[in-house]
C-alpha cells in the first residue's frame, strides 16, 4: 500500500513539474523575441542536420576500408621455367610500394594536383573556395567546375565514393577525406593514389601509365616523362592523343613550371624537359607468344571454374584477384606444336580451294574499322593479316587492317564479296594477296608421363581465329589408336604376344531385327590366317583385334578403357575398334600410363596457384610431406612422399604393349617414324569414311598425340590414313626437339623376361642374337614369367602342320568364294596394311 503511494506520488510530481515547464515555455516564447529567434534557429540547424544526414552522412563508406583495401589486379600466368607468358586482365595495374615511386614522379604529381598535401588534413579550404566560386559561375552553362579536391579527396572518389557529378559527393568527399587523414599516414595515401588513378589507355596506376605511354618502368622516367604522366588525371583520353599534343606539352611545362615554384627542381633541368618532345609511343597491347594461345585460354577456363571470372565472384576472381599461377606450358614445346599442326593442315589443304571466309559483316563504310576490331580476329601465321574487303569490283578490290590501313586486293576467289573478313598477306608495296586458311583442323597435345604435367595444347591452326579448342573440347572418334587397350586387356587375360589369333572372318548376331553384324579389315579386306598378336597390332588387323576383345570379354575391354580415362563405354565390339568418342588430350593421358609402367597421373596444365600475397591457395599435386621441415634430424628415415600417381595398368602388361607397339614404328604402320633412330613407340588411327586420321606415341620422356579432321565431320579422302598425315605431324614434332627426347630404351619391369622368338610363327628359337634389321625375323619378345613358350618338340612340330591344315581347310570356302584377290591376300600377309587396304 505504501508502495503504490510513492509511485503515485512520483507520477504527480512529474505531471507538475512538466506542466510548470510548457507553461514556462510558453510565456516565453510569447513575451521574448530573442526567445522566438533562438528557436526559430535551432530549428534551422536541426532541420539542416536532418538533410545533412539523409544526404550525405547516412551512407558514408568507412575510411576504415581503407586499411585493407586491395584493389582489382590482373592474373598473370607462368611457364614451366618461370617466366611471365599472359596475363588476364581487362585494365592495366601494377601494384607499386611507395619507396618505389622516384621522387621526380611524386613532386610532378604534387605540383600539379596538390602541392599542400603534406600540411592539410584532407581539404585545401583555399582550393575548395575557388572550386566554389567556379561552380557557381559555370550553373546553368552545361560545362563542368574544376574539383578543387587534395590527392586525399581523389583517394576518396576514386575508390570509396565514386565519381558523381553532384554538390552532395563533394560534401561526403571531404568528409571522408578527413576520416582518411585520421586513418593512413601521408605515405599510404600516396601511395593508394599513384597506384589508383586512372590516366588514359586503359591503364590504372602510373606504373601501368609509364608502360602504356612510354613503354618504360617508372624508374626509367626522364623528368619531361614523369611531368607528363602528372597532366593525365585531369583530361586523359584529351592529353594521351597524338592530335592534342600541343595542349599536352603546354600542360606538361606549366607543371614543370610549378615545379620550379615549388622548388622540386631547378630552372635549368626545367628548361631541358620543357625542349624535349612528348615521346609517346603508339597505343600498343600487351605482345605476348602468340603460339601460347590454346594452352593460356584452356587454363583461363579451368581457373574460372575453380574461382569465378569477377571481383564478384570472390577474391581470387582471375580478373581482380592478382594472381599468380605457375602452369606447366613448354614454350619450346608449344611453338613446335603449332608448327607441327600447322604444317600438316596446310600440306593436307594444298590446292584445295576458298573454302569461305573467316566472317562476314553488314559493311559500314564511316565504322568499318570499328566493326573489324569487335570481331576480335587475328592471326599469328608468317605475314598473314586478318583484315575486311572493302570493296570488290570486278577484278579489283579493297581491303581494309584493324590499324586503319588499306591496300588494294589481288587473288581474289570468285566467291569473296564485300564485308567478309578474310586472311591476307602483303604481294607488293600496298598490295595484298588473299590467303587460303585451312577449312580442316586438328589438335595435338605434348604430356609428360611421369607427372602428368601437359607441356603442350595446339587447338586449331590459330586461336586469333577462335577459342574453340580440338585438343581438348572436341569429341572424336579415336580409331585404332584405341586397339592397344584392347591388346593389353588380352595380355591380362592369359594372352602373351606370342600368341596366335585368327585374322579370318569374325561376325556376330545381333537379334532378330539387326541380323548378323560380320566385321572386316581396313578398306573391306579379309582375313589371312593365324598370326601371332604382335603382328596384328603392328599391322592394325580388326578382325585380329574384335576377335582378341570378344575372347577375353569386352565388359573387361570396356573396363579398361574406362581405367584409363578414355570414355566409358557399353560393351559393344565396335568399339573395340575406336567407335567411341574421347579427346586427344584423354588419349596423349592414357598412353602416358603404357609408358610409365601403368602408372597414370592426371593431365594437369596448372602447377599451383598463389594469392596477391604469394600465399599457394591452390596446387596440383595435394600430397603432404610429413617431418619435412623438422628443426632437427631425428636420426629416422628420410621421410618420403607418396605416389601421386595411380596403377591403373599391370606393369608388366604396359611393358608388353609398348614393346608391341615399338614394332609399329619399325615395321608397322607408323614405319615413318623409323629413321628418327629412337625408342619410339606408338600408333597410327583412321576412322571410317575416313574422317579422322590419328596417331599417338612418343617415348619415356614425352607422349604426343595428333588428330585431322574436319569439325563438321566429312570424309578426307580415301588416301587418307593416320600413317601418311598424322604421324609426321608428331615426327615434325620430335626433329624439331630432338636433343630432349630420351635415348634409352624402355626399362622392363620386375618378372618380365625377354626371350628370342620368331615374330612371324611366335615359336622361341635358341641361335642366333636378334640384330638391327626391322625385317628380322628373330627378335627380343617381352613375356610374363612363365609365360614365355616352351623349346619346340617334334610333338609342337606335328600340332602346328595339323593346326596349319584345319586353318587351311577353314579358309578354303571363303576363298573360293573371295575370288583371286582375296586369295592371294591370304597368300602373302606380310604385306602392309598402308600398301593393300588393311587395317589402322
Amino acid at each position: 500500500m505504501v508502495e503504490t503511494s510513492s509511485s503515485d506520488n512520483l507520477r504527480y510530481r512529474i505531471r507538475r513539474n512538466a506542466g510548470g515547464f510548457v507553461t514556462s515555455f510558453r510565456e516565453r516564447w510569447r513575451e521574448k523575441p530573442w526567445f522566438r529567434r533562438a528557436g526559430y534557429a535551432l530549428g534551422v540547424l536541426l532541420l539542416l542536420w536532418l538533410l545533412l544526414w539523409a544526404l550525405v552522412l547516412r551512407n558514408l563508406p568507412s575510411a576504415d576500408k581503407l586499411l585493407t583495401y586491395q584493389p582489382p589486379l590482373p592474373t598473370m600466368v607462368r611457364s614451366i621455367d618461370g617466366d611471365i607468358v599472359y596475363s588476364y586482365a581487362r585494365e592495366r595495374r601494377v601494384q607499386l610500394r611507395f619507396s618505389d615511386f622516384p621522387k621526380p614522379m611524386i613532386n610532378a604529381f604534387l605540383s600539379a594536383e596538390d602541392k599542400s598535401f603534406w600540411t592539410h588534413g584532407g581539404v585545401d579550404y583555399t582550393g575548395l573556395a575557388g572550386a566554389v566560386f567556379d561552380y557557381v559561375t559555370k550553373i546553368g552553362s552545361g560545362e563542368r567546375a574544376r574539383g578543387g579536391s587534395t590527392i586525399t579527396q581523389q583517394v576518396a572518389k576514386n575508390i570509396l565514393i565514386g565519381n558523381e557529378y553532384s554538390v552532395g559527393r563533394k560534401l561526403k568527399e571531404m568528409i571522408v577525406a578527413r576520416r582518411i587523414e585520421q586513418v593512413l599516414t601521408k605515405q599510404q595515401i600516396l601511395e593508394l593514389y599513384l597506384n589508383e588513378i586512372p590516366l588514359g589507355r586503359q591503364s590504372f596506376g602510373v606504373e601501368a601509365a609509364s608502360q602504356a605511354y612510354f613503354g618504360k618502368d617508372v624508374g626509367d622516367l626522364q623528368l619531361h616523362e614523369a611531368a607528363f604522366l602528372a597532366i593525365l588525371p585531369k583530361a586523359p583520353e584529351t592529353y594521351g592523343r597524338a592530335k592534342n599534343a600541343g595542349l599536352a606539352i603546354a600542360r606538361r611545362n606549366w607543371v614543370l613550371d610549378q615545379m620550379v615554384k615549388n622548388g622540386a627542381v631547378s630552372s635549368a633541368e626545367a628548361e631541358n624537359a620543357k625542349a624535349q618532345p612528348l615521346g609517346l609511343i603508339a597505343h600498343r597491347v600487351e605482345s605476348y607468344d602468340p603460339s601460347t594461345g590454346y594452352f593460356v585460354e584452356e587454363v583461363r577456363r579451368r581457373l574460372i571454374e575453380k574461382f569465378g571470372e569477377s571481383a564478384e565472384d570472390g577474391p581470387n576472381s582471375i580478373y581482380a584477384g592478382g594472381l599468380w599461377v605457375r602452369t606447366s606450358l613448354d614454350p619450346q614445346m608449344q611453338r613446335e606444336a603449332q608448327n607441327a599442326l600447322r604444317t600438316g593442315l596446310l600440306r593436307y589443304s594444298a590446292g584445295h580451294a576458298w573454302s569461305g571466309p573467316i566472317a562476314h559483316v553488314d559493311l559500314d563504310p564511316e565504322t568499318w574499322q570499328s566493326q573489324l576490331i569487335t570481331l576480335n580476329k587475328s592471326i599469328s601465321y608468317l605475314d598473314w593479316r586478318v583484315g575486311l574487303v572493302l570493296k570488290r569490283e570486278g577484278a579489283s578490290g579493297q581491303i581494309g587492317f584493324s590499324d586503319g590501313s588499306t591496300g588494294a586486293l589481288t587473288a581474289m576467289p570468285d566467291a569473296l564479296r564485300q564485308g567478309d573478313v578474310i586472311a591476307a598477306a602483303p604481294a607488293s608495296a600496298g598490295v595484298y594477296a588473299v590467303r587460303i586458311i585451312p577449312e580442316v583442323s586438328g589438335g595435338m597435345v605434348v604430356e609428360s608421363p611421369y607427372d602428368g604435367r601437359v607441356l603442350a595444347i595446339q587447338g586449331g591452326f590459330d586461336a586469333g581465329l577462335g577459342s574453340f579448342n580440338r585438343a581438348t573440347q572436341a569429341m572424336r572418334q579415336p580409331g585404332s589408336t584405341i586397339k592397344p587397350f584392347v591388346y593389353a586387356t588380352g595380355l591380362d587375360n592369359g594372352l602373351t604376344p606370342a600368341s596366335m589369333v585368327l585374322d579370318g572372318t569374325f561376325c556376330v548376331y545381333q537379334g532378330s531385327r539387326l541380323g548378323k553384324k560380320c566385321f572386316s579389315n581396313f578398306g573391306g579386306g579379309g582375313g589371312s590366317g593365324e598370326h601371332t598378336m604382335r603382328w596384328g597390332l603392328e599391322q592394325s588387323r580388326n578382325l585380329m583385334t574384335v576377335r582378341i576383345a570378344s575372347d577375353t570379354g569386352m565388359d573387361k575391354v570396356v573396363k579398361t578403357i574406362d581405367r584409363v580415362g578414355i570414355g566409358k563405354y557399353e560393351p559393344y565390339l565396335s568399339y573395340a575398334l575406336g567407335a567411341g568418342d574421347t579427346t586427344v588430350l584423354q588419349m596423349v593421358n592414357a598412353y602416358s600410363a603404357l609408358a610409365n609402367q601403368g602408372v597414370q597421373f592426371p593431365a594437369s596444365l596448372i602447377d599451383y596457384v598463389q594469392d596477391r600475397n604469394g600465399k599457394v591457395i591452390w596446387r596440383a599435386d595435394t600430397r603432404r610431406c610429413m617431418n619435412c621441415n623438422m628443426a632437427q634430424w631425428d636420426g629416422k628415415p628420410m621421410p618420403r612422399l607418396a605416389s601421386r600417381g595411380k596403377q591403373v595398368l599391370d606393369p608388366r602388361t604396359a611393358y608388353q604393349t609398348v614393346h608391341m607397339l615399338e614394332g609399329v614404328v619399325t615395321r608397322g604402320t607408323a614405319e615413318v617414324l623409323r629413321d628418327l633412330k629412337l625408342p619410339i613407340f606408338g600408333k597410327t588411327g583412321t576412322t571410317s569414311g575416313p574422317t579422322n586420321v590419328w596417331f599417338v606415341g612418343g617415348s619415356q620422356r614425352y607422349i604426343a598425340g595428333v588428330y585431322l579432321g574436319y569439325d563438321q565431320p566429312r570424309s578426307l579422302g580415301g588416301y587418307a590414313q593416320g600413317g601418311r598425315i598424322a604421324a609426321p605431324m608428331v615426327k615434325q614434332l620430335i626433329i624439331a626437339t630432338k636433343p630432349r627426347w630420351s635415348r634409352l630404351p624402355m626399362v622392363a619391369p620386375a618378372d618380365v623376361h625377354m626371350v628370342k622368338i620368331d615374330r612371324v610363327t611366335g615359336k622361341r628359337v635358341f641361335s642366333g642374337v636378334p640384330g638391327d634389321d626391322p625385317k628380322s625375323s628373330l627378335i627380343w619378345e617381352a613375356f610374363k614369367a612363365d609365360t614365355e613358350p616352351k623349346r619346340s618338340t617334334q610333338l609342337d612340330e606335328f600340332e602346328a602342320r595339323r593346326d596349319a591344315l584345319i586353318a587351311s581347310l577353314k579358309r578354303g570356302p571363303v576363298a573360293a568364294e573371295a575370288g583371286p584377290e582375296a586369295k592371294a591376300q591370304a597368300a602373302d600377309p606380310k604385306d602392309f596394311v598402308e600398301e593393300k587396304g588393311g587395317v589402322y
